[in-house]
């Protein structure tokens, strides 16, 4: 392979990269949150659109993290998702990380614009510590990814904080519904990590990444993923009685999980469970967007 075509990878593979079905869990949170502080009486347009940034970016940064880090340890060679750019020769690992870093960076201005907007210098902390943990997920030494912590800290940082942050630079302040609110997707986005560990627990036990899945084995992730579902579920139902029982339409959503569900307990490996990743991708987007059409509807 040249250097030239080793060097600049197509617009379709940078696209790829990005890995766009993982998209739903950076915009999910987002668009709770903002319901929740829509049913206070808190929207803010400019507040929602800045923490959408904020949050694609570090999704789409924590991608091409993961990318490179997985690629300059070699266990992205036998991987059955979607291209990795480093893993399979596409783009020199610099260039990978480079983008990750830009990535973080538009993150960084964009949750700067929203300490400007909000007066709440403490967020720059927050936001300091979203990136940290998303560049060692799969980055730096000891990797917590590489340590099976790697949905604990997805249900924290894409669940809790991305939700209940996105509700307060709206709302001013954090209300139950929001907390509930952040379970509910929280388990969604690890439910989204749990499929894509199931795919890939095989190839990551040769290659010794040890993902929660490798540690506990693929009976008991399955076990974990039906789990996750069902706190989603118990999320919006929660979210309804503390709220308005409009939100209850957040239910919805989970239809589109009946067959990823059937997979996942039938014993669905490898390829099939492409298919389970992706329905759960949309199944959280549209549990949060029905979520945030109650919300707006029972204020």
């Amino acid at each position: 392979m040249s250097a030239e075509v080793w060097s600049h990878p197509t617009p379709a593979q940078w696209v790829a990269g990005a890995r766009p079905r993982t998209l739903p869990a950076a915009v999910s949170p987002v668009l709770a949150g903002s319901g929740v502080a829509a049913f206070f009486g808190g929207f803010d347009v400019l507040g929602a659109a800045l923490a959408l940034v904020v949050s694609l970016a570090l999704q789409v940064g924590v991608n091409y993290a993961n990318d490179y880090s997985d690629g300059i340890r070699g266990t992205d060679h036998a991987r059955i998702g979607p291209l990795r750019l480093v893993g399979s020769g596409v783009a020199r690992p610099a260039t990978v990380k480079r983008a990750a870093f830009i990535s973080f960076g538009v993150a960084a201005l964009a949750g700067l614009a929203l300490v400007l907007l909000t007066a709440h210098w403490w967020l720059l902390v927050v936001g300091a510590l979203c990136v940290i943990a998303a560049w060692f997920y799969t980055g730096g030494k000891h990797p917590y990814g590489y340590l099976g912590l790697g949905e604990l800290f997805v249900f924290v940082f894409f669940g809790l904080v991305a939700v209940c942050g996105t509700t307060y630079v709206q709302l001013g302040r954090v209300p139950p519904a929001a907390l509930v609110a952040g379970v509910g997707i929280g388990a969604l986005t690890c439910a989204i990590l749990v499929a894509n560990n199931l795919r890939d627990i095989v190839g990551d036990a040769v290659s010794g990444k040890r993902t929660l899945a490798t540690r506990i084995g693929d009976r008991a992730t399955r076990g974990l993923y039906v789990g996750l579902i069902v706190v989603g579920a118990a999320g919006v139902l929660a979210i309804a009685a503390t709220t308005s029982w409009w939100a209850s339409l957040g239910l919805l959503g989970f239809v589109l999980l009946v067959p990823a569900v059937r997979s996942v307990l039938g014993g669905a490996t490898g390829p099939a469970l492409i298919t389970v990743l992706k329905a759960t991708g949309s199944a959280e987007l549209v549990v949060s967007a029905t979520l945030t059409l109650g919300l707006l509807l029972g204020r």
